[in-house]
């Protein structure tokens, strides 16, 4: 049987994804449930269908989702129309959605109990490194189907990870998200410190990117316009990842430290930053656009539309 994957969830990070599956010859038919992303879908080299109905069928191989919550995945995967009990036992399931660890394994259970292999594999690196397949992806599954998976993933991301069972992916990604969150605000502060300074800001840039006091957010992705080309601050904090993805994400590290009993008070004060920013209407900037809330009138850039 010939393979055919069928995505669903193209926005920000699953179109190009998704296009990337179509660059490597690799048969994709997709879905959003989203009219506006559909059309503009249309647009590209995809394959897109307008009902959920008509893109599971006998012939697919292969499901991947990019969706924004638990909810969501729960809802495709065990809903009343849901996509395990259409695909064949012979599909592999591929959830790339940053979800609750026990939504995860929730919907992973129910897959095998009725033989389907499953993982879940959200990724790292934002649209850029979608758009480049360069992302991080950080699976969770048992061995057999992590190495099913992995000829796909390689297409998708550059760095792929077995983190362990079922649900260990989203783990770990909250983890690293934790991380990022807080390096961010980190990051924003120490520039907005060297301002106050009137110290030259691409010069403490570059002192930072070569010191101890680097961080991805310093070398990669930095929070102010000007410094390294292709960065969301540099295109009005356009979103490679919103601020409001990473207060979801922040909330689901928060939630799952609590109920392991693990303190963390930076993570907690990054989620209280971000939860404010996102409440005053900035959701969808660039959660790189947090340092105008760290800065304040020390920065002249604006970041409303």
């Amino acid at each position: 049987m010939s393979e055919l994957i069928a995505f669903i969830g193209i926005g920000n990070m699953g179109s190009p994804m998704a296009e990337n599956l179509v660059k490597a010859g690799k048969k994709v038919r997709a879905f959003d449930i989203s009219k506006k992303i559909i059309e503009q879908a249309k647009e590209k080299n995809l394959d897109i269908v307008e009902n959920l109905d008509d893109l599971i069928t006998n012939e697919v191989t292969t499901v991947i989702t990019m969706l924004p919550e638990g909810k969501n995945s729960k809802e495709v995967y065990l809903g009343d129309n849901g996509i395990i009990n259409k695909v064949s036992k012979n599909c592999l399931l591929i959830d790339c959605s940053t979800i609750d660890i026990k939504t995860s394994i929730e919907i992973g259970k129910k897959a095998s109990e009725k033989g389907i292999k499953m993982i879940d594999a959200p990724v790292s690196g934002g649209v850029m490194g979608a758009q480049k397949a360069t992302l991080n992806i950080m699976v969770g599954g048992t061995k057999e189907s992590f190495d099913l998976a992995l000829p796909l993933l390689k297409i998708m991301g550059k760095n792929i990870f077995h983190a362990g069972d079922l649900g260990s992916g989203n783990g770990a990604k909250i983890c690293n998200n934790m991380s990022l969150g807080i390096t961010m605000i980190a990051a924003s502060e120490s520039l907005m410190l060297a301002k106050r300074l009137n110290i030259d800001i691409k010069k403490v840039h570059e002192i930072m990117k070569n010191a101890s006091g680097n961080s991805w957010p310093i070398s990669v992705y930095p929070p102010l316009p000007g410094l390294i080309d292709g960065a969301p601050s540099n295109n009005n904090y356009r979103p490679g990842f919103s601020a409001g993805m990473m207060n979801k994400d922040l909330k689901l590290a928060i939630e799952s430290a609590k109920e392991v009993n693990a303190n963390t008070p930076l993570g907690s004060k990054a989620n209280d930053i971000y939860n404010k920013f996102c409440e005053e209407g900035h959701s969808n900037k660039d959660f790189s656009a947090i340092s105008k809330v760290v800065g304040g009138d020390a920065w002249d850039y604006e970041i409303d539309d």
